[in-house]
């Protein structure tokens, strides 16, 4: 029993030695910032939102996911899979049905049948003055139909994480199964705007298109009227992207707007005034909103020291250890919170312990603000040796060893020392006893 003891508290020893030798570590807690205002103004619109481009972080809402109209604010989703599937150098030629199966009342470039256009003067045209039959070439020239093109259309919207979106058409024609939400509107545009083709071209304020064969040169004015510096409803941070309506849908408007290193998208659905026009007031209101309660800060700066940690089977020279911060972070943050008094969250690997790379990653930080994380890599600041314990016995033993020979001569120079004193004092006497008798005989 004694014998099971001593085992026991040996492994006990061990194993505390040897979690010595590795470094383990509490996870923090997160916090979690929200301290925006309400906004002070109702929207006309029945289905709104405002969202960060770069994060998609929404900002505001209101009837985000009611399904709706979104009449030719579908014309993004149409451009972007026009782009991504067509050439810029494509000459495309229009269709009789194209041309003809438009229904009366929509707008039109007056695009002849058997007229071939550049690539790039279709999408101008589609986006900048809405016309609604380059939506039907569109689809013929990628899909075949435009049957075969809606089947493309609603797979893009799959992909891109719509979840109550369906389209039937490439331009928004009125169609009981033809449909959004101002959220799925917004994860389109917000998938948009990244490309620069796209970019560009909603953000012409007009377009010139030369005269073909079949027709004389074109010009159009964006229907945008935050673009138009002529319009009351002009906003100087707009660039892009399009205007919608139909009788069923009434006034929608996707916009973009950048200012101070944000970029914010909106969506309005379904807003009945004309005069004043309340998608151009609420879109207006909405970039106020989030200009005015938001900004873009640099929360944490890369190479800064993070954590310090001490690195248990390291070497002496090594083992102390700081975590950098891999890249910058920066974050859209409410104006109201300082960034300097923000706690993140630290997470480091499991069993961390040498030998370690200089740069290698030992963890993450994360920031969570307002609802949403902001995180970077947290790596080694140096590299890190392995402690080698046979090493250490060796020369343990090695020591030992010297000081043993070392302690054997000083035994033996001493035990010769004291035999050579013994034999002086032997030798003393003796002359001594041999002086008194020498005396003795005198």
């Amino acid at each position: 029993m004694k014998t099971v003891k001593k085992i026991l508290l040996i492994l006990i020893i061990i194993s505390t030695i040897l979690s010595g030798l590795i470094y383990t570590h509490p996870v923090e807690a997160k916090s979690n910032n929200s301290n925006v205002p309400k906004p002070n103004f109702t929207l006309a619109s029945e289905g709104a939102i405002l969202i960060e481009s770069s994060t998609g972080k929404i900002l505001y809402g209101k009837n985000e996911n009611k399904k709706l109209y979104p009449a030719s604010t579908t014309k993004i989703l149409t451009a972007i899979l026009a782009i991504e599937n067509c050439k810029p150098t494509d000459k495309i030629t229009a269709s009789y049905e194209a041309v003809m199966s438009l229904p009366a009342g929509y707008s039109n470039a007056a695009i002849q049948v058997g007229e071939t256009l550049e690539f790039q003067d279709l999408l101008d045209m589609f986006l900048i003055h809405s016309a609604n039959e380059i939506g039907n070439i569109f689809a013929e020239h990628i899909s075949g139909s435009i049957e075969e093109f809606a089947k493309l259309m609603n797979q893009k919207t799959a992909e891109l994480g719509c979840k109550n979106t369906h389209f039937t058409n490439p331009s928004g024609i009125h169609d009981e199964e033809h449909y959004s939400t101002a959220y799925d509107m917004a994860l389109i545009a917000q998938y948009c705007m990244k490309n620069e083709t796209f970019r560009n071209t909603v953000s012409k304020q007009s377009c010139t298109v030369e005269a073909t064969d079949k027709y004389e040169e074109r010009y159009f004015k964006n229907t945008n009227d935050l673009l138009n510096p002529s319009s009351k409803y002009y906003y100087e941070y707009a660039i892009g992207t399009k205007t919608g309506y139909t009788s069923q849908a009434k006034r929608c408007l996707i916009a973009s707007s950048s200012k101070n290193n944000i970029e914010l998208i909106t969506v309005v659905l379904g807003t009945q005034s004309a005069t004043p026009d309340t998608r151009y007031l609420d879109t207006i209101n909405l970039f106020e909103y989030g200009f005015k309660n938001y900004k873009i800060q640099k929360i944490a700066t890369k190479d800064s020291i993070i954590k310090e940690i001490t690195i248990g089977n390291a070497t002496k020279d090594t083992q102390n250890l700081s975590l950098l911060l891999k890249d910058d972070i920066s974050g859209l943050i409410p104006v109201n919170i300082n960034s300097t008094n923000l706690k993140p969250t630290i997470e480091l690997n499991n069993l961390i312990a040498a030998p370690i790379e200089k740069g290698s990653v030992l963890g993450k930080i994360t920031y969570t603000i307002d609802g949403t994380e902001y995180s970077s890599d947290l790596i080694a600041s140096h590299s890190v040796e392995e402690f080698n314990p046979v090493t250490l016995l060796s020369q343990i033993g090695l020591a030992l060893f010297i000081l043993f020979i070392m302690g054997k001569l000083l035994f033996k120079k001493k035990k010769s020392k004291k035999r050579s004193s013994k034999n002086n004092k032997s030798g003393n006497k003796k002359y001594k006893n041999q002086k008194k008798i020498f005396w003795f005989n005198i």
